[in-house]
């Protein structure tokens, strides 16, 4: 190793192991013949290794002095160590051989300073850079290759704007405001997006569970029946002028929580919701969607619940109205959403065949429309249609303050998962295509497109699955198919949207519903989590359930709940277990996952593959007890009484010391005292002094006084998987620590972060018990250590085992000793060596 004052000398271990298993191999005897090897030399001098000091580093004892011992030149003098710290001298570190400063593997380290004005200097490629990383626009319009790209954004464009105008309108009715509002978040979120996003691939606009999200709000405030909230800006409103402006300040709000996270670098909250979470509150969503559609579906008019429990109330408000369904609007319905199933279906199964999937759904409107209008369905048959669209954009609004106060809780979870299903989707595309998308740009894209659309009376935006996949499967190469299909919808709106008028709502409802298929059928992973990951399982079962009876939003809520409590399950009970060898190898694995396995006598090699922290410190311990057989605070109190005990006996003259060992005087039994008033004397190390024989306590102690045997002279402790200590769990650590090695049981801990080995040194985890030697790098490394220490029994000595004490001065030996003795050296031989490590 390499000392403070900077003279190298090897550990113990790696002496020995470099001895053992790198002497041969060493580089300095494949050159010449001639050569020697000066790191060599000074293993084979060295006949007895130093002892660490305390005050060496533990971080250089643990890892430099392995890095040094493999990285010594041919001439000895320069270490890997400095070798490695060089390639960074130029820019933060400089070296000195001497002097003062921070010393690490005996190399001084000095940290350049750097001045303010380098921090802050704004160069031209530093304003290049952030001008990229806030329009990314700049990045792939560099690249766009019009010959090769350009053809295919035109056709993905007019494709998902098509689509992207027939969900918009079908959307909106979710949202409970009138259905060409729903165009709007096809237009102005798309626009914001091609310049601030980093996706290539997704469709931004509508997704039906932020509408439906935000049509709860929408119904919350601006209720079907009753007395709207008390907003002044309501004054003067029609109802659904008031219902638009609840939306499209909610909308304005999303945006604002989107953009303060992107600017505040928090994309990373994404990673709290999981797949399974994101699974299951979808599939409730889709429920919901379900649900809200059937009025449009049967033609029935059913008032807007929110709230715990709406689900329940609307259906109990459909089934009481069923003899009054509409024929009309069911008839068109099923044909719908038989045909678009249909199609839909074969456009799955021939996708490789078709260049373009067949747009049934574009087909069907202009059917339905048609045939409405020809039969004139709103006035002869009382179906509801679209109406009035407007041929212009209204005039932006400025956002209602109070309309924010109250409705602030619910955009929180509207923005977040708006961002997470959009990020999601995002992510499935860049890693398809190859390139980069960035979670807080996202999160600045989508927050500015909110706020832009919303002063223009816009849904909010995120992206819709199928529109996106419509984009990309149809040859979409940049956003450039998202501004081609925002143009669509532009033309949609000023130029031909009178077309839609006579479009009945019962066939937006069936679109809607058709376009559920692909959230509904997740619940067939249910009985798949359920035999693979329980806990995931709850997850899924649990969001599911909360989120259609209780609510999207509380709902969101139990979800992060439930799966906050599998993971604080997860780390607070993992899966501990006994290690054992895998015979003829170096590799250590689980006891029970193999057969021909071989357990080192003596030794238990424990694993806890998580942190270790005031949770689960207890759980820790306890199953360190249930792995080693025996609880060691138990037997050292029992050894402790004991000792006492035995001192009072020979005090009294009870107990005598004879050649055989200590003898009891009286024929009768003497009973163990049970007296335990002072706890504290017996958790302390035995205190052997006064007491004229050494006692192995596996054997028969004499006057009947009771100690259970410890089986085990070493414990390993594998810490290759735990990341943190907190100090509840260091002052744990160190207590089971001292228990066993008060009752001779030696602790080695193995694999362990050295910034682990730092805490705790730093929180003066060490003392006169427990040694900074304890640590090793592998379970391996400690097992070397351990045979060398404690060598594996021959048979003599088993057989020797029955032997209680003897005197501590050797001044009197039994003769059973002798006949040991004799048994040792005939039976010696015939040792097999496979009981050896």
């Amino acid at each position: 190793m390499v000392s403070l004052s900077g003279e190298w000398r090897p550990c113990p271990l790696m002496r020995r192991l470099y001895q053992r298993h790198f002497l041969p191999l060493s580089p300095c005897h494949h050159s010449t013949g001639n050569e020697e090897d000066p790191l060599a030399e000074k293993l084979q001098d060295d006949k007895e290794p130093l002892p660490f000091s305390e005050d060496e580093d533990l971080i250089e004892t643990y890892d430099i002095q392995h890095l040094a011992i493999y990285g010594l030149s041919n001439s000895g003098k320069t270490p890997f160590v400095k070798n490695h710290w060089e390639r960074y001298s130029s820019s933060s570190y400089s070296f000195a051989d001497s002097g003062s400063g921070d010393i690490l593997g005996g190399l001084k380290v000095e940290i350049t300073k750097t001045s303010t004005s380098e921090l802050v200097n704004c160069t031209s490629e530093r304003a290049k850079n952030t001008a990229i990383s806030l329009l990314p626009i700049i990045g792939w319009m560099k690249t766009y290759s019009f010959k090769e790209w350009l053809l295919n954004d035109i056709l993905s464009g007019v494709s998902t704007g098509l689509v992207a105008v027939l969900q918009g309108l079908a959307f909106s009715l979710l949202a409970s405001i009138p259905t060409w509002y729903g165009l709007y978040a096809a237009f102005f979120p798309v626009i914001m997006y091609f310049f601030l996003g980093t996706s290539r691939h997704i469709s931004v606009g509508s997704f039906p569970v932020l509408s439906l999200m935000v049509g709860a709000v929408v119904t919350r405030l601006v209720p079907d029946e009753g007395l709207p909230a008390n907003i002044t800006a309501f004054e003067g409103l029609t109802k659904e002028e008031q219902r638009v402006l609840v939306s499209a300040s909610l909308t304005f709000l999303v945006g604002l929580f989107q953009l303060g996270m992107g600017l505040l670098q928090v994309g990373f909250i994404v990673m709290y919701l999981s797949d399974t979470l994101i699974s299951g509150f979808t599939t409730a969503a889709a429920v919901h969607i379900l649900i809200s559609q059937l009025k449009f579906v049967l033609g029935l008019t059913v008032p807007g619940f929110s709230g715990p429990l709406s689900i329940i109330y609307t259906l109990e408000s459909v089934f009481t109205q069923i003899t009054s369904t509409n024929i009309h609007d069911l008839v068109t319905s099923i044909v719908v959403m038989v045909m678009v199933l249909g199609v839909k279906e074969i456009n799955d199964r021939f996708k490789s065949k078709l260049k373009v999937p067949i747009p049934i759904e574009i087909i069907m409107t202009v059917i339905a429309c048609g045939v409405s209008y020809a039969f004139n369905f709103s006035e002869n048959h009382g179906v509801d249609v679209v109406g009035k669209i407007p041929n212009t954009f209204e005039s932006p609004i400025a956002p209602s303050l109070q309309v924010f106060q109250m409705a602030a809780v619910d955009a929180f979870p509207i923005a977040i998962v708006g961002f997470a299903v959009a990020f999601a989707v995002a992510k499935v595309y860049s890693v398809k295509h190859d390139y980069v998308i960035d979670g807080n740009q996202e999160l600045i894209a989508f927050g500015a497109s909110n706020i832009f659309g919303g002063a223009f009376k816009s849904l909010a935006a995120s992206t819709a699955l199928s529109r996106s996949a419509v984009q990309e499967s149809t040859g979409g190469k940049t956003q450039v198919a998202g501004l081609l299909s925002a143009i669509i919808v532009l033309v949609v709106i000023l130029g031909i949207g009178f077309l839609l008028e006579p479009l009945p709502k019962s066939v937006l409802g069936a679109v809607v519903i058709v376009n559920l298929k692909g959230m509904l059928m997740q619940v067939v992973t249910v009985p798949y989590l359920w035999k693979k990951d329980r806990p995931d399982c709850i997850v899924w079962v649990g969001t599911c359930l909360a989120a259609i009876f209780l609510g999207l939003d509380i709902g969101l809520a139990v979800g992060l709940g439930l799966e906050l409590l599998t993971v604080v399950f997860r780390a607070q009970f993992p899966h501990c277990s006994v290690l054992a060898n895998i015979s003829g190898t170096d590799i250590y694995r689980d006891r029970k996952d193999y057969v021909n396995i071989y357990e080192p006598e003596g030794v238990k090699i424990f694993r806890i593959p998580s942190p270790i922290f005031f949770a689960n410190i207890d759980f820790f311990r306890d199953k360190l007890k249930d792995a080693v057989g025996f609880n060691p605070l138990r037997i050292l109190r029992k050894r402790n009484k004991a000792v006492k005990k035995m001192k009072k006996l020979l005090k009294k003259g009870e107990l005598t010391l004879t050649s055989n060992g200590l003898q009891a005087t009286c024929s009768m039994p003497i009973e163990e005292s049970e007296d335990e008033s002072n706890m504290e004397d017996l958790d302390k190390p035995t205190d052997y002094s006064d007491l004229p024989i050494q006692v192995n306590w596996n054997a028969e102690l004499p006057a009947n006084i009771q100690v259970p045997p410890v089986n085990i002279h070493s414990l390993v402790l594998d810490f290759s998987v735990v990341s943190f200590l907190d100090i509840s769990a260091l002052k744990g650590l160190k207590a089971a620590i001292k228990e066993f090695i008060r009752i001779n049981v030696d602790v080695y801990i193995v694999g362990c972060d050295p910034y682990i080995i730092e805490k705790l040194r730093n929180c003066k985890f060490f003392d006169d018990e427990i040694k900074t030697s304890i640590f090793f790098l592998t379970i391996h490394d400690a097992m070397l250590f351990i045979n060398e220490s404690h060598p594996p029994k021959t048979v003599s000595e088993k057989v020797s085992g029955s032997f209680q004490y003897q005197h501590v001065n050797g001044s009197s030996t039994s003769s059973c000793l002798a006949i040991q003795a004799d048994m040792k050296m005939e039976v010696e031989t015939d040792t097999k060596p496979e009981t050896r490590f």
